[in-house]
């Protein structure tokens, strides 16, 4: 049986290629994990979106709350764009008592929040709405910080807004929000 010797060129490349491949092999994976550590980092980070804009109307989860737990609705309306945006929501409950003729008539103001958002995080399909506002009636002040979390979508929505100590749970029964 005859063996068969590599000749001179071959023994001295073929380390030199076996060296220069596991280089390329190591630096390809090396690549790939800085782009996958990347690429988790940018998806786990909040996001500054271009536009987040909405608007309809909610009802207050438990409403004015115990004991009456009377209806409270709200109008709500919200844009944020190129680092600007403005927000309002109008609460309104009955001005009869519950239980009587026209307490379904939601008619009386009982919170109105107009202010400037400063700041807008968008996590998912959800965005965090950071500002300040004028508030009359029910928390009243000039300059409170609110705070509002509102989901992407159409009726059904959460929204929940904190503004002067109180935090409201809310679900959008008419209108959109768009992320």
């Amino acid at each position: 049986m005859t063996q068969l010797q590599p000749s001179a060129r071959a023994r001295a490349v073929g380390p030199a290629r076996i060296a220069l491949a596991m280089v390329a092999v190591l630096g390809a994976a090396g690549l790939a994990w800085s782009l996958s550590a990347r690429a988790a980092a940018a998806e786990a980070a909040p996001r500054q979106p271009a536009v987040v804009q909405g608007g309809g109307t909610t009802i207050i989860e438990g409403g004015a709350g115990a004991p009456s737990f009377a209806p409270v609705i709200t109008r709500l309306a919200f844009h944020w764009s190129a680092g600007r945006g403005d927000f309002e929501c109008l609460a309104l409950n009955s001005s009869a008592p519950v239980g009587r003729a026209g307490s379904g008539d939601l008619d009386r103001n009982v919170m109105y929040v107009t202010g400037k958002i400063t700041s807008v995080e968008v996590k998912g399909d959800s965005a965090v709405l950071h500002g300040t506002a004028a508030v009359t009636g029910l928390g009243a002040g000039s300059s409170v910080p609110f705070t509002a979390i509102v989901t992407s979508g159409g009726p059904g929505s959460p929204v929940a807004l904190q503004v002067s100590g109180l935090t409201f749970h809310e679900m959008l029964l008419d209108g959109h929000v768009a992320i």
